[in-house]
């Protein structure tokens, strides 16, 4: 049923500014160069920045003399797998461009880590790609897919190959039953890049069950675009998908199962190519103004409230998904990425905006409540004014609920690259930042953290930096963060 901009425009004005202000994470109002709650900018028209809050975080970051990760002090990182050096069970190096990752409570007190490999294009670009592992291949000519890593009590790592043969392997996400879901972000066809199939799918990989992942078939129920996340609604079964486009922007999707369908191990694959629901979402303000890209949004706190669109044609034969709509028929978001349910929703990152906003940003992230059917906007990063100097964020990507309260989020912007906290308040601290240089010292080059996850005990927070490819471990004196 269609939730009118009549009535929720009448819940506003009953409820007044604070309306669905959903999940304990609060307004999450001010990252550094973020824009405050109820004020676009400071005193001299700038927006606010710093991050100078005491009694939140772990202090300053120490430079590491490794020149891999700067940490707090009383942290340590540890190398778990190294594109290039570390090897597969199967003798191959470890694929190369990490992205998203997910943690899973593995055999005998094992964690199982499963880890996209965001390769794109041919494969024979590509000098460390995921391994043609016999019966895992989707398509021989490309150079994608998913590795399971095993951390073993004693500190063993074993690694093997969990799908091949699929591209651009970027965030995922995690299933309520315990397994991953890894998606394609292009809409490649077959032909092009020498490729065999289409592309631009999601498929299932089971981290314990290596039999479960033979004769790879993508889950063409959820569509064929440039997918970037997905997350399961545990008690409507709803996949909730993001797809980083540009040229229009791209959507946030739904997918809602058919009748009678059950979630479960293995059942995703059963589907038939049309079965369930495909829909994108529009937005509408407490006035009833249909709002056609997010980053009109210049305040946290805003609230939208959301219907959903039939996409005409999922599989995009001849026309991408998020082109089959017409003006004022659904909203956009630019670089729509990283996802993470928790409090009972979706946390789900839109990155930087420029043309496109009335007020210029770094990065956004949003909480979709599905009982309300609403979107508030969270956090609102102002744009980061020299981002070769150490102190503000921008271009959040991956991101993860934190077992201490709050948010960790990874940055995908220019300049230096940090994983960050943010608490239910919106007050923000650093927690890692990456030191491996691989440009030179006049013109450095950082590459982006990706993959930012908790083991299941959250006693250990894992991350990528993407190139080369470095899983790491990070331990510390972790605490509950002040509001």
């Amino acid at each position: 049923m269609s939730l009118s901009r009549r009535d929720f425009a009448r819940k506003s004005a009953i409820t007044g500014a604070g309306v669905a202000l959903a999940g304990s994470v609060g307004a999450l109002a001010t990252a550094p160069g973020a824009l405050a709650a109820t004020d676009t900018g400071g005193a001299d028209g700038e927006p606010a920045r710093g991050h100078g809050h005491h009694g939140v975080g772990y202090g300053p970051l120490l430079p590491d003399p490794d020149g891999i990760l700067a940490l707090p002090a009383g942290f340590k990182y540890r190398v778990i797998t190294y594109s290039g050096k570390t090897k597969l069970e199967s003798g191959e190096f470890t694929p190369s461009n990490h992205d998203g990752t997910a943690t899973f409570d593995g055999p005998r007190g094992t964690t199982l880590l499963v880890n996209n490999h965001e390769l794109a294009g041919a494969r024979a670009q590509w000098p460390h790609p995921v391994p043609l592992t016999e019966g895992l291949v989707y398509d021989p000519a490309a150079a994608g897919g998913c590795t399971v890593v095993e951390v073993r009590r004693g500190g063993e790592v074993a690694e093997w190959v969990g799908i091949a043969g699929t591209a651009t392997n970027c965030a995922g996400g995690s299933t309520p039953w315990g397994t991953w879901l890894t998606c394609e972000e292009t809409e490649d066809k077959a032909g092009k890049n020498g490729f065999t199939k289409d592309h631009g799918y999601v498929f299932e990989v089971d981290p314990e069950d290596r039999r479960a992942n033979r004769d790879p078939k993508p889950v063409k129920a959820f569509g064929r675009y440039a997918h970037e996340a997905v997350v399961i609604d545990p008690q409507s079964g709803h996949a909730f998908l993001t797809e980083d486009a540009s040229g229009p922007n791209g959507l946030l999707y739904r997918w809602t199962p058919p009748e009678g369908f059950r979630h479960g191990r293995g059942k995703l694959r059963t589907l038939a190519d049309d079965a369930g629901v495909l829909q994108a979402f529009k937005c509408f303000d407490s006035g009833g103004k249909f709002v056609d890209d997010l980053s009109r949004a210049t305040k946290t706190g805003t609230v939208y409230g959301v219907d959903w669109v039939t996409v005409p044609d999922r599989d995009a034969k001849q026309v991408s998904t998020r082109k089959q709509f017409g003006e004022g028929q659904i909203t956009r978001a630019r670089k729509l990425e990283g996802m993470w349910w928790g409090d009972g929703g979706a946390y789900i990152v839109s990155s930087y905006a420029r043309a496109e906003s009335p007020v210029q940003h770094d990065g956004q992230v949003w909480f979709y409540d599905p009982k309300r059917r609403t979107l508030t906007l969270k956090v609102l990063i102002g744009v980061n004014p020299d981002p070769s100097v150490d102190g503000a964020f921008d271009g959040p990507d991956n991101i993860t609920v934190s077992p201490y309260g709050g948010l960790v989020i990874a940055e995908d912007g220019e300049g230096v690259q940090h994983l960050f906290g943010a608490t239910e308040s919106g007050r923000t601290y650093p927690i890692a930042r990456n030191e491996l240089n691989q440009g030179t010292a006049e013109e450095p080059e950082y590459s982006e953290f990706t993959g930012v996850t908790f083991s299941p005990d959250g006693r250990t927070l894992y991350a990528n930096i993407q190139t080369p490819g470095i899983m790491l471990a990070i331990t510390g004196p972790w605490k509950r963060q002040q509001r």
